[in-house]
């Protein structure tokens, strides 16, 4: 079987004849650009784990790129046993990072190609394995420029705008989802002031934001994250823009811890805080914040990773969520492909689905 393959952005790809996933090692960023080769689930399980690829939808793109890499390892001409085999190669994958809702969503989507078309041979199934992988991405490089248009309509030229964690091209395929509309804007002549936080635990905002908008050309300024609240009081900050990873039914919105904490400040400051993300991070099945597992990471990565010796004793207990729920009620709107929802978003969001259908 031949395929072949033309890149559609540079974060996230396959190989020319589609047998790897070659992705951007996103932590050796901003000092060293490197691309890694993925083929085996191991390597696709340890580049999600590890967040050598993050970010919510380009976790499900190469979910989506890694189960047809997968597929075409498996050897068998039965469906159903490839159905099996397949299930378990989605399993394992889905284990590597319980929030981002993306990641279960495109490897469900996967699975269901294999299941409308078993009863067409193996080979046919892979192929349109590879078919609907592109699609994952074709789609995402759409929502991405529809969400910056929608993003863009809420700001001015000439705006402080404030984001936390990473939600840029390098989380998603082109312009990115909470960067979006700064790109765009900059496209368009425009001009933002923008104020990253560092984003512990793993500095995604100091790394890969801050890197992002300074390639671009884009106005930055890199803060802390308790620096939030003295930037808002000098009213620096016209609004917040942050990504997510996964919103609940009722509007509560996960994203990288910190960020409800940013939606306080901006309450107490009267800052509109938006989320902006693609519909495929909404989960109408979570009722609210309080359903969304929190991941949990290795306490070293606040104990030690990115300094040259320890910050803290060895024996030092550390708590280390990688995200945090930010509350319906501070948000000021959500922002996806098809439009603003505003409160209450119970409807708004419900009514979003209804519309896409």
């Amino acid at each position: 079987m031949r395929f072949h393959f033309e890149p559609l952005a540079e974060n996230v790809y396959l190989s020319e004849d589609g047998s790897k996933v070659f992705i951007i090692d996103q932590t050796l960023l901003p000092n060293v650009s490197k691309v890694i080769a993925l083929q085996t689930a191991e390597e696709i399980y340890e580049a999600i784990f590890q967040l050598r690829v993050r970010g919510a939808p380009a976790i499900g793109i190469c979910a989506g790129y890694g189960m047809f890499v997968l597929a075409q390892q498996i050897r068998t001409e039965d469906p159903q046993e490839f159905l099996t085999q397949f299930r378990k190669y989605k399993e394992y994958l889905n284990s590597s990072r319980p929030t981002a809702v993306n990641l279960s969503w495109a490897l469900t989507r996967m699975e269901g190609v294999v299941t409308a078309n078993l009863s067409r041979p193996v080979e046919e199934i892979v192929r349109l394995l590879g078919e609907e992988a592109v699609k994952i991405q074709q789609e995402d490089i759409q929502m991405c420029r529809a969400i910056s248009e929608y993003g863009l309509s809420l700001i001015h030229d000439g705006d402080g705008i404030l984001t936390h964690c990473n939600a840029g091209p390098l989380a998603t395929s082109r312009y990115g989802t909470a960067l979006g509309p700064l790109f765009l804007g900059k496209e368009r002549g425009m001009n933002f002031r923008v104020f990253a936080d560092e984003t512990r635990p793993l500095l995604q905002g100091a790394r890969l934001t801050s890197y992002e908008l300074q390639k671009g050309g884009l106005d930055v300024t890199l803060i802390c994250d308790n620096m939030a609240s003295i930037v808002m009081k000098n009213g620096w900050i016209n609004a917040c823009f942050v990504g997510c990873d996964r919103v609940a039914a009722n509007g509560d919105a996960a994203n990288k811890i910190g960020t409800s904490g940013v939606a306080i400040l901006a309450k107490h400051y009267g800052i509109p805080f938006y989320v902006l993300g693609p519909t495929s991070t909404i989960d109408l099945s979570c009722k609210t914040g309080d359903d969304i597992e929190i991941e949990l990471r290795n306490p070293d990565e606040i104990r030690s990773k990115f300094y040259q010796e320890p910050m803290a004793l060895p024996e030092v207990k550390c708590y280390n969520p990688a995200f945090d729920v930010t509350d319906h009620t501070l948000i000021s709107g959500i922002v996806t492909e098809h439009g603003v929802c505003r409160a209450p978003y119970e409807q708004s969001l419900a009514a979003l689905f209804e519309k896409a259908i």
